[in-house]
């Protein structure tokens, strides 16, 4: 009995990179990690916990900084559960190595909008400040917790800047229509634990109105290796009555 038939070639590709000290790695960590794109609290929550394909740098780091972000995500759930109108800031971060691998550390805070910041939109609705002046970035390594009564942050770099004493400036775009996102990256000069983070409407350090600031568990980063830190902050604003 005769069998006919076609046999096409088949396969699959699987890729890792494994580094000159033993590390393996995958394609996914070596890009850029796609943040969420809903203001659901439900979507971007799970960015600040451990997970089985997160490397162990980033889960560390998660689990330490669970006090951070738990001291004021509690009022944003209730906020939204009720289906208050509220607004808050989310703060993403991704450390960018020097030998080019990118790790997701995920959802650093959803923490304090300062009075200043919400006088500053007042003032911006009479047209006396710009509120699209709001896209500078400050990072520090202060320890105070966070407070609405925050007008800078605790400790900001100075000449680590990579301009000395200047905020990086952030890009500004839509997360949605009623999210406001700005992403700005630190390029350190030199060797720098940050620990805390906030939007300014100006680049120069020492002065500005402080939008919003954001407290989370150290990140260790080299200058002389290379290493930055990218930031993405969403302004959510949201309706109801």
């Amino acid at each position: 009995m005769n069998h006919e038939g076609a046999v096409a070639p088949a396969g699959e590709l699987g890729l890792k990179v494994v580094r000159g000290d033993g590390r393996v790695e995958f394609p996914s960590t070596l890009q850029p990690h796609a943040w969420p794109t809903a203001e659901r609290i439900s979507a971007i929550v799970k960015h600040a916990s451990p997970a089985k394909d997160m490397p162990a740098e980033v889960n560390a780091w998660r689990r330490a900084n669970r006090r951070h972000f738990a001291r004021h995500f509690r009022k944003v759930t209730v906020a939204k559960a009720m289906g208050m109108p509220t607004f808050y800031g989310a703060l993403f971060l991704e450390v960018i190595r020097g030998d080019g691998r990118r790790l997701p550390y995920g959802l650093a805070s959803v923490a304090v909008v300062t009075t200043v910041g919400v006088n500053f939109m007042v003032d911006a609705f009479q047209n006396l400040v710009e509120l699209e002046n709001m896209k500078f970035h400050g990072f520090g390594t202060g320890g105070a917790a966070e407070a609405v009564g925050n007008t800078a942050l605790t400790t900001e770099l100075t000449t680590q800047y990579a301009t000395d004493n200047t905020r990086p400036t952030g890009s500004q775009t839509e997360n949605g229509a009623n999210v406001y996102r700005t992403v700005a990256t630190l390029d350190p000069d030199s060797d720098v634990g940050i620990t805390e983070h906030g939007i300014f409407d100006q680049a120069a350090t020492g002065g500005g109105v402080l939008l919003d600031r954001s407290l989370f568990s150290v990140i260790n980063l080299s200058g002389a290796g290379g290493d930055t830190l990218q930031a993405t902050y969403d302004f959510t604003v949201t309706a109801g009555g």
